[in-house]
């Protein structure tokens, strides 16, 4: 069933209405296969983003993610914002002061912010732990969501807080709340394609889930890899390879010919 490629306006006016999907891509064959399977929002980072990755998905909802403490001043936010945008991007989060989010959003630029657990600034509410989990927590959150809405973002990630928390934030608030392990009260559910698809190599947080296998497959073909280059070097070690029908012949008499001029030139050396 073809689907139209949702705008801004579109995912406010669903806001309450509906449950949306957003994940995190890491290439441009991810994105086409989340594409293909429906997925409503893809987010993609700044360095990754192209015309050809939004080839690959041209009806999902595409974010562009600005690399914290990679993209720092105010006027690089909006360089790399734009360049997103540019090549096809619909939005941008962005974990940049209230300041930049603004600047950024007078500009004309959707931009997603972020509440919660925030993976660069973790230092500040103890590590990659919940938040929230107290009144007074709890209140900080809901602090940094209306000082987003004031900065003018659309919409929020919110990660790991408690559901019962994230649902009465998102019901109170007009941001689009983006729910990264905050429950279902939310307006949209995130997790990274590494979760998803079974390819994290390290620690599965709690609040992800796994419904592929690729990694195991990839290890698999990484085994087949092995196993070829391995009789490739037993092959050449042993003299099979290059056998004769894979290399160039030269009639005899042209040889002939050729070693006599190769010896006339340099003979042999003894």
């Amino acid at each position: 069933m073809k689907r139209n490629r949702p705008t801004v306006a579109d995912l406010r006016a669903w806001k309450g209405t509906r449950q949306l999907t957003n994940v995190y891509v890491d290439s441009i064959e991810e994105a086409a296969a989340a594409e293909e399977a429906g997925i409503d929002i893809i987010t993609v980072q700044d360095t990754l983003m192209s015309a050809e990755i939004r080839a690959a998905s041209p009806t999902a909802f595409m974010v562009v993610g600005l690399d914290y403490g990679h993209v720092v001043t105010t006027d690089d936010y909006l360089r790399a914002a734009f360049k997103g945008l540019l090549a096809g991007g619909d939005a941008c989060w962005s974990a940049a002061s209230l300041e930049t989010i603004a600047r950024m959003r007078a500009e004309g630029i959707p931009i997603i912010g972020h509440v919660g657990l925030i993976p660069p600034r973790r230092t500040w509410t103890g590590g990659f732990k919940a938040v929230g989990k107290t009144a007074s927590s709890a209140a900080e959150v809901w602090e940094q969501v209306v000082a987003l809405e004031e900065a003018g973002a659309f919409a929020a990630e919110i990660e790991v807080v408690p559901a019962a928390v994230a649902s009465a934030i998102s019901k109170r608030t007009t941001l689009v709340m983006i729910s990264m392990g905050s429950g279902a009260g939310c307006d949209a559910q995130y997790l990274f394609s590494t979760d998803v698809l079974g390819t994290n190599r390290g620690h599965v947080p709690r609040h992800a889930k796994t419904y592929g296998s690729i990694g195991a497959e990839l290890d698999r073909l990484q085994e087949l890899r092995v196993e070829a280059y391995r009789a490739y070097v037993d092959d050449v070690q042993s003299g099979q390879f290059p056998d004769d029908s894979r290399l160039v012949p030269i009639p005899d008499d042209e040889f002939a010919e050729f070693s006599s001029i190769l010896n006339a030139d340099r003979p042999t050396a003894s």
